[in-house]
């Protein structure tokens, strides 16, 4: 199922998207506190945004530019200010589509399933795993953060890859050895010691300070 977040203060319009998009096999959660939406954004890890331009604090255009510091996610502006200046504002924020208000649920849902057939069904086979600004290109097997491509080792990738699928989970250092059994060469906890602490040095000279954290007795979690 896919995840959307909507960025709205009329609780009616986001209740009304969540319950249309219960038919469309799409998880609509709404952002709790509006002044701090990238909170909501971490927390849900959308896999698309629904943002309106009018909000309290600070407006929709302000959230897009910081949602797209740190992702590509589709982002669909709903707004009752769709004259073409805010549209080709939006667009130039990094905005993927703009519905205006008051807009038909069916033409809605039709736009988000398209966006995101855009953005996830054809790259199936070579999707891209996001953390914190750094993309792992899973079909390339490269890794690149502020535009900059991260030299890595078969074995680095093979242990960014376990980890960046277990995101938010203590990966154990057995299966992050399963991983690196993928060659004629034995693996042991030296093996992987290396590996890791070569790892971290790349990620921290790329300014992705403490990407890898230890868990102690358990194993590796990204950070």
């Amino acid at each position: 199922m896919y995840r959307a977040l909507i960025v709205e203060d009329d609780a009616g319009i986001a209740e009304a998207i969540r319950r249309a998009a219960g038919s469309w096999d799409l998880e609509v959660t709404q952002a709790e506190d509006l002044h701090d939406v990238m909170a909501s954004f971490a927390a849900v890890q959308p896999h698309i945004v629904l943002l309106d331009i009018s909000l309290p604090f600070f407006n929709g255009y302000h959230w897009c530019s910081e949602i797209r510091r740190v992702s590509n996610v589709p982002i669909l502006f709903l707004s009752s200010a769709a004259d073409n200046l805010n549209i080709v504002m939006a667009m130039n924020m990094g905005a993927d589509d703009f519905i205006a208000k008051p807009f038909d649920l069916d033409v809605l849902m039709a736009k988000v399933q398209a966006l995101l057939r855009r953005a996830y069904d054809f790259a199936a086979s070579a999707p891209v795993l996001e953390h914190r600004g750094a993309l792992l290109h899973t079909g390339e097997q490269t890794l690149t953060y502020n535009g900059k491509t991260v030299p890595l080792t078969k074995n680095e990738y093979r242990i960014l890859l376990c980890l960046m699928r277990g995101k938010g989970t203590v990966v154990s250092r057995e299966k992050l050895m399963e991983q690196l059994w993928q060659t004629d060469a034995f693996v042991d906890e030296n093996t992987l010691n290396v590996n890791v602490g070569r790892l971290r040095k790349k990620l921290d000279a790329a300014g992705l300070h403490d990407f890898i954290t230890t868990r102690i007795g358990a194993g590796y979690l990204i950070g």
